[in-house]
Order: structure tokens, then C-alpha cells, then sequence
């Protein structure tokens, strides 16, 4: 592509400032349109008093070949969670870990009677499996529940109930374990693989050096300009934005997933949504370790994760982040539709049946995220059927995490597979 050539970009998230990346990388003149007044899309982070607090709870999976290939891990700065999690209920906490990465917690997790030891060697041989494919062969395989595909594996109903279900519930924000199994697989191999960390300056680091990357190859990034209209005509794509009209050779549409459908009109794009609510409170009195706490009982919450005991930045000196994340489930009510004070007295009411040992008076709601759409529903089947980068009519080309998976992985691959769709069809 010339110098000569030039392509929009609708939308800021992580696909489209990949895609932006690769087309001005390659030569072509690229403006990027965001409609709010950072980049990051889903992927963003606030910094109050001495906290980081990211959009929601979300993590990054270092062994995500999109994630190694396109960001610098190094300038991150990078703190990692302890392998495993602490299943917690009334009056009980113990460890699962995976001894091959996590040899400190070997004795607590052989001892664990949480699970069976049978769970245990089918865990290993579930990861020996996993590890042997690639992305592509995990979503091009028959596909099933998650629930379904682990009971035909052998596992027991304690190990399902009591670590996949609050565990794996927190990844695909479905407690009820419905889920492709293909999620499971693959998020599965990307944890034995690699690490689950967190910036030191908070998710919204990892779009900052996105768009970063995208000034330095030449991309003009325009904030607080949504666009209105997309019109492919005659070989040319008009955008209409609320501070210009423009006409370009490709434009690459990256927005959410309903705002694109609006766009570009393919209804293939997945609009249903999966929802969650994450609260973010403050302690002087430290929870154990770095592991996520996954709660037995239900939803409410589903998983606690000490923030700033994995990134000590995420929090003042003198105290302790913690962000609890509540999931739709069939004995509780929808958490979009609970109130601060109730989904508060829920966390601070699990902390303390977690440690009757310890006093949790001093806990602090700080700020809540209630994320209506935080994934796509990744039913059984549903990846056979998402939209292509060259679905829509005319050079316009599609950049979201639903053109492959709902992942950080989906919407950095996908950002790449569209710009490389731009520039062949250039070619």
C-alpha cells in the first residue's frame, strides 16, 4: 500500500489500534476515530487517590501469541498472580494449584479435599492434551459445553462445582459452565503456558502502548469523534463523523459489536451480551497471598482478587485492593440490578465468613463497574458461524474480538487478520 492510500479506522479498542498499527506500518495514510476521550475500548483503567482501578477485573495472559507478538510484556511491567486459586467458603479456605509452576503449593494442593487425587492426575493429562494444539485446531474441534465436556473427561462433580465452576465462571462470566468448550481449552493451555499479570500502571497500559505504537508508524488518532456513518460507493468508503465527512480507500470498522452491526449491516456479528458487575474496595486488613479466592457458595461474589498483593502500585502503602466480581446466576439476582450497598454487604459478608479470624470493619467501597456487554455469549457453536474481515459490502473490513473469540487474543489477532485483509486486497 502507497503512501497515497488511505484507510479509517472506526474505533480505538485494542483491534482497531492493532489494525492501525499494521496499515500505517505498511505506508498508508490511517486516521483512527474514537468516540470517547481515550483509547482502550473495553480495556481501560482510572487512577483515584492512590488506586488503579481497572474497567471491571480483567488480567492478561502472557502466553497469547497476539499478546506476545504485539506488545512489549517488558515495558509493562509486568506482576503476576500465584498459579491456582484459594476455594473459600464458610469458615475455610484451602489451595489448588499446579505444582509444575507453583512447587510451593504442591503439599497444600496434594493434600486438598476439595477435589479428588483422580481430578488432579486428569488435570495433568487435560493440560498435556491442550498443550499439544494450536488456536486454530482448539476452535476448529467439535464443541460442546464446558460442564458437559469435563464430566465426559471423568471429573467429578466436586471438582467442577467447587474450582471450574467459580473459577472458569470468572473468565467466561457464565457460572453455569454453558460456555464452548473451546474457551475452556484454550484459556486452559494459555495458563499452563504462561502468566497471568497485570501492569504495574493498570490495564489501560496495554491500549496506551497500542496506540503508542500506532503514532510512531504514522496513524492519527482523532479522540471524541464518533462516527455516525459508514457508505462504501464506486470503490471509495465515506465516513461521516460528528466533525467531518470524509472519503477513503478501506476503512476498517472496530467498534463493539452492536455498534458495528449498525455500521456495516452484517448480522452475523454477535450482539448478545454477557454481563458482570465489579466492586473495588479498600482494606487495611490483607487477604492471603496472590491468589484469585473463588467463592463455593454462589455468585455473590463469584471470585475476590487481591489486586494490589500481585501489583503492589494498584494501591497506597498502607492498604490493600481488593475486586470482587458478581455473575449472573440461578439463586441470586441479576447484579446490573442490585444496588452498591447490596452488592458491598455481599463482599464484605464473604470476606468475613472467609477469615473469622480477622476484622473487616475497616473495608471501603471505592468505585463499581457495571458492564453490560464485558463479552459476546460464546454458546457451543457460536465460532463457526462469527462474521469474516471481509464480510461487509464494498473495502470496508471488520477488526473486533468477534470476528475469532471474546478475548484480549481475539480482538489483537483480529486487528492484524483486518489490516492484512486491507493491504492484500491493496495489492
Amino acid at each position: 500500500m502507497d503512501d497515497s492510500s488511505s484507510v479509517a479506522v472506526v474505533g480505538a479498542g485494542l483491534a482497531g489500534l492493532v489494525a492501525a498499527r499494521h496499515l500505517a506500518g505498511a505506508g498508508a495514510d490511517v486516521t483512527v476515530f474514537e468516540r470517547r476521550d481515550d483509547v482502550g475500548g473495553r480495556v481501560r483503567t482510572r487512577h483515584r487517590d492512590g488506586f488503579t482501578l481497572d474497567r471491571g477485573f480483567q488480567v492478561l495472559f502472557t502466553a497469547y501469541p497476539a499478546v506476545r507478538r504485539e506488545l512489549d510484556l517488558d515495558a509493562l511491567d509486568l506482576h503476576s498472580f500465584s498459579p491456582g486459586a484459594v476455594i473459600a467458603r464458610p469458615g475455610e479456605r484451602s489451595v489448588l494449584s499446579d505444582p509444575l509452576r507453583d512447587p510451593f503449593a504442591l503439599t497444600e494442593t496434594l493434600f486438598n479435599r476439595e477435589v479428588t487425587t483422580t481430578d488432579k492426575l486428569r488435570t495433568l493429562a487435560l493440560r498435556q492434551h491442550v498443550g499439544s494444539q494450536t488456536e486454530a485446531e482448539i476452535f476448529d474441534s467439535p464443541d460442546a459445553p464446558i460442564d458437559e465436556y469435563l464430566r465426559d473427561w471423568g471429573f467429578s462433580d466436586d471438582y467442577i462445582d467447587n474450582f471450574v465452576a467459580p473459577f472458569y465462571g470468572g473468565i467466561t462470566l457464565d457460572r453455569s459452565l454453558a460456555t464452548s468448550k473451546r474457551v475452556f481449552e484454550y484459556t486452559f493451555k494459555a495458563m499452563s503456558e504462561g502468566r497471568v499479570a497485570l501492569p504495574a500502571e493498570g490495564m489501560g497500559a496495554v491500549p496506551a502502548q497500542l496506540a503508542a505504537r500506532a503514532r510512531e508508524a504514522g496513524a492519527t488518532v482523532r479522540l471524541n469523534e464518533a462516527v455516525a456513518a459508514v457508505t462504501p460507493d464506486d470503490g471509495r468508503v465515506t465516513v461521516e463523523s460528528e466533525a467531518r465527512t470524509g472519503e477513503y480507500d478501506a476503512v476498517v470498522v472496530a467498534t463493539d459489536p452492536r455498534t458495528a452491526r449498525r455500521l456495516t449491516g452484517v448480522a452475523s456479528i454477535p450482539t448478545a451480551a454477557r454481563s458482570a458487575v465489579t466492586l473495588s474496595c479498600a482494606t487495611e486488613t490483607p487477604v492471603d497471598g496472590k491468589k484469585i479466592h473463588l467463592n463455593v457458595d454462589g455468585p455473590r461474589p463469584n471470585v475476590v482478587a487481591p489486586l494490589s498483593a500481585v501489583a503492589p502500585s494498584y494501591a497506597p502503602d498502607d492498604r490493600h485492593l481488593l475486586a470482587a466480581t458478581f455473575l449472573d446466576g440461578p439463586d441470586a439476582p441479576k447484579p446490573l440490578d442490585a444496588s452498591d450497598d447490596d452488592l458491598f454487604a455481599a463482599t464484605r459478608d464473604a470476606l468475613d465468613a472467609w477469615y473469622p479470624d480477622r476484622l473487616f470493619d475497616d473495608v471501603e467501597h471505592l468505585h463499581t463497574d457495571r458492564i453490560e456487554f464485558a463479552q459476546f455469549d460464546q454458546s457451543p457453536g457460536v465460532h463457526d458461524d462469527l462474521p469474516d474481515a471481509r464480510d461487509p459490502a464494498g473495502a470496508v473490513y471488520l477488526a473486533g474480538d468477534y470476528t475469532a473469540w471474546s478475548s484480549i487474543q481475539g480482538a489483537m489477532r483480529s486487528g492484524r487478520e483486518a489490516a492484512e485483509a486491507v493491504l492484500d486486497d491493496a495489492a
